[in-house]
């Protein structure tokens, strides 16, 4: 099987390095040699490993026009020219095994379709979660059972940051720059702490769980910049943990609820004990009731083995390709939670009986209301809500933003008892 490789960054020079060392293993299995043939790259001076010398090319037509190259496989990243080199590899008739996740969230609707209508397959594990088999069992072992929800920690920097927090007491910018420096981050780590990389991530499962496409610019989405180690303590006094969650839901009308925001959840989560850059995502399914899929969702070997095994699987003939509807989402006003609010306000009397005032003409009522402490001429006020409509609580909160007694509302994050 010879193969053409689109890109040697850090997950393709994990594949280059996994095909090499397991190569025999790989060949006993699907009794077929995998060779990579050519190698597409951007940057002629980069260092590259040894082991792709002799196959450098610097033209995707190299790749695109050589009838001996079986599958493409796209590890470039970014939506372009990712995507016009994925679609004329299908038209050309070649098999296509990618980790880009912008292109499927996107496009894997059209892309899906063109591949069936080619007879070849489009494979796509390494999209989420990395190492975590999460798309296979999707499409194979959880395909008898109507999937009801979906929720987990799908992005490994963002986890990173908010474990460090919580367990060393720092900033959200002190861990960042740590998680930079030590490559959990990237320079510009908007997609990741912004949410809009879980946002993708939950498209592509959405479209394979509940046969629902949804843009991943649809997906409300919350990151994670504003959370303070204020915050991450005073979760902890009240037996929570802060996590980015990516949560999806079909209700009883078929219709679809899915967004991305930080969730105080209960030490009795199993996504609890999902720390550091390691992802988790919990399926629930009609048959086989909540099943946890966890592991690292980056990085260069993991990523690397969902890859390969998706290359196996084009030779094994191991895919099932959905097609799928467009789906309008709930909107997020017409979702419920609890929630909980952090508020600088000013220290005078009738300050606290305003806010709840404005909370309680929106039929909100209040689990708590914790004033935490003067910080000079303000307060800092913390309030949890019980469960209640989110339009009903933006509104609110653009109300006691408005109000001269209030300086800011600092943090508003979602609190789940499940």
């Amino acid at each position: 099987m010879k193969i053409g490789l689109m890109g040697l960054g850090t997950v393709g020079t994990g594949v280059v390095h996994l095909i090499d060392q397991n190569g025999r293993n790989i060949e006993k299995k699907i009794g077929e040699k995998i060779e990579i043939k050519k190698i597409l790259v951007k940057d002629p001076n980069k260092k590259r490993t040894p082991l792709a010398e002799g196959k450098i090319t610097f033209n995707a037509e190299d790749i695109l026009e050589d009838e001996e190259i079986d599958v493409v496989v796209e590890v470039m990243g970014k939506e372009h020219p990712a995507l016009e080199y994925i679609t004329k590899a299908l038209q050309k008739g070649k098999h296509v095994v990618t980790a880009n996740k912008e292109v499927i969230a996107k496009h894997g609707k059209e892309l899906i379709k063109l591949a069936t209508e080619k007879k070849v397959h489009l494979l796509y594990e390494a999209s989420v979660g990395g190492g975590i088999p999460i798309i296979r069992p999707l499409k194979q072992c959880l395909a008898a059972n109507k999937i009801y929800e979906i929720k987990g920690i799908l992005n490994g920097t963002t986890n990173y940051i908010l474990t460090e927090m919580k367990e060393k007491g720092l900033d959200f910018d002190d861990v960042l720059k740590d998680a930079q420096q030590k490559g959990y981050a990237e320079a510009d780590p908007t997609d990741d702490i912004e949410g809009f990389d879980a946002a993708r991530k939950l498209a592509i499962l959405c479209m394979l769980a509940f046969n629902k496409f949804v843009l991943p610019e649809k997906i409300y989405t919350k990151g994670i910049s504003f959370i303070s180690k204020s915050d991450i303590q005073y979760a902890e006094e009240m037996g929570y943990t802060i996590k980015l969650l990516a949560y999806a839901r079909i209700d009883e009308k078929e219709r679809l609820e899915a967004w991305v925001h930080p969730v105080m959840i209960r030490k009795t989560n199993p996504l609890n004990g999902v720390n550091g850059v390691f992802n988790a995502i919990l399926v629930d399914g009609n048959a086989v009731g909540e099943v946890m899929f966890y592991g690292q969702g980056a990085g260069m070997m993991p990523t690397a083995s969902a890859v390969v095994a998706d290359i196996m699987d084009v030779k094994n003939h191991i895919v099932i390709q959905n097609g799928c509807e467009e789906v309008d989402l709930i909107p997020i006003e017409d979702t419920f939670s609890k929630y909980y609010i952090r508020l600088i306000a000013f220290d005078r009397p009738g300050v606290m009986s305003k806010i709840t005032g404005v909370l309680g003409n929106k039929g909100i009522s209040l689990l708590s209301v914790v004033q935490k402490g003067s910080l000079g001429e303000t307060a800092e006020i913390v309030l949890v809500t019980h469960i209640a409509n989110t339009g009903k609580v933006l509104e609110a909160l653009k109300e006691i933003e408005e109000l001269k007694e209030v300086e800011k509302i600092e943090s508003v994050i979602k609190v789940r008892e499940d």
